[in-house]
């Protein structure tokens, strides 16, 4: 078995087509071929199930390649242990990152890394929690931004901010002519939420402390529950730092909540062997830029992470 196999294995699985992962790998797809079939031949398992319209991977194909991607990622990190401060600051940056948190950062990750880092090509792309976690597990990913605690041993999580959530009100609830919003009066009407589809959460029976507030925005986005308010009233509740991207005509609709005050940790989320100290630290630098100082985590505030 050789790494180069390894990578022809990914390819194939990345293409779904022996032709164009041959193109890609700069062989003949006969030559490529060969060299899966002798990797089959050695491991005694078939990789790839050939018959099917497009190729894809057996069950134990897929285990193998999951692996063999973690393997890869594990090995051009010994050759950027022995790489300059430079020269690990180029290449991609791939970060994944929730939907209600990647509206705030993307923006300026660009720019701050684009200005700073121009040799850093950056990746960002919208996932589920689960899939992020995932996606670090078989190093597909660089790095994960998302609300914490993640509670995995195979992770490493760095708190980056705390922020509360507000209350978005509709002038035509009563609450509105609260200047702070009360837990219990939250809890005593239907609210605006995310979660398995646009839809009223009715919270009666419900204790604050049995309400996750994030998975109340788990695969969509903050705008829109802003927008459904606004066409029918009613109440949502919306992160900290999304209060700067609405509308000024929209930001008299806020309220604090209080009693308790609700609120989330967002993390930067990487595997347990990262290496890639300077880019870890150009991102962290990036973020430190973008978010107030005041709902920052106290480790951010103390200077430059360091692994």
């Amino acid at each position: 078995m050789t790494l180069q196999q390894l990578r022809y294995i990914i390819a194939i699985d990345e293409y779904r087509h022996f032709g164009k992962a041959a193109e890609a790998c700069g062989l003949t797809q006969s030559t490529l071929s060969l060299m899966v079939k002798k990797l089959e031949d050695e491991l005694d398992v078939r990789l790839f199930d050939r018959d099917s319209h497009p190729l894809s991977p057996t069950e134990i194909g897929r285990k193998v390649i999951d692996q063999a991607k973690v393997v890869l990622y594990n090995v051009e990190q010994i050759g950027e242990m022995t790489s300059s401060e430079k020269e690990m600051l180029s290449g991609p940056l791939r970060i994944a990152l929730i939907s209600t948190v990647a509206p705030v950062l993307v923006p300026g990750l660009f720019k701050h890394i684009g200005d700073k880092y121009p040799s850093l090509s950056l990746h960002t792309e919208e996932m589920l929690t689960d899939t992020i976690k995932d996606k670090l597990r078989k190093a597909e990913v660089d790095m994960g931004i998302m609300v914490g605690p993640v509670r995995d041993a195979d992770l490493l999580e760095i708190p980056l901010y705390h922020e509360r959530f507000l209350a978005y009100v509709s002038p035509n609830n009563p609450a509105y002519a609260q200047e702070k919003i009360r837990m219990e009066t939250i809890l005593d009407q239907p609210v605006w939420i995310i979660r398995d589809g646009l839809r009223q959460l009715d919270p009666s029976g419900l204790d604050a402390g049995e309400i996750n507030y994030d998975r109340f925005f788990e695969g969509g986005h903050v705008g829109i529950l802003i927008q459904v308010v606004n066409d029918n009233g009613g109440i949502t509740i919306i992160p900290e730092t999304h209060s700067k991207l609405i509308l000024y005509s929209q930001q008299g609709c806020l309220r604090p909540i209080v009693d308790p005050v609700p609120g989330r940790t967002v993390s930067l989320v990487i595997r347990s062997d990262y290496i890639h100290e300077a880019k870890l630290n150009a991102v962290v630098d990036a973020i430190k830029r973008i978010i107030p100082g005041n709902i920052q985590e106290k480790l951010l505030m103390k200077g430059p992470l360091k692994l």
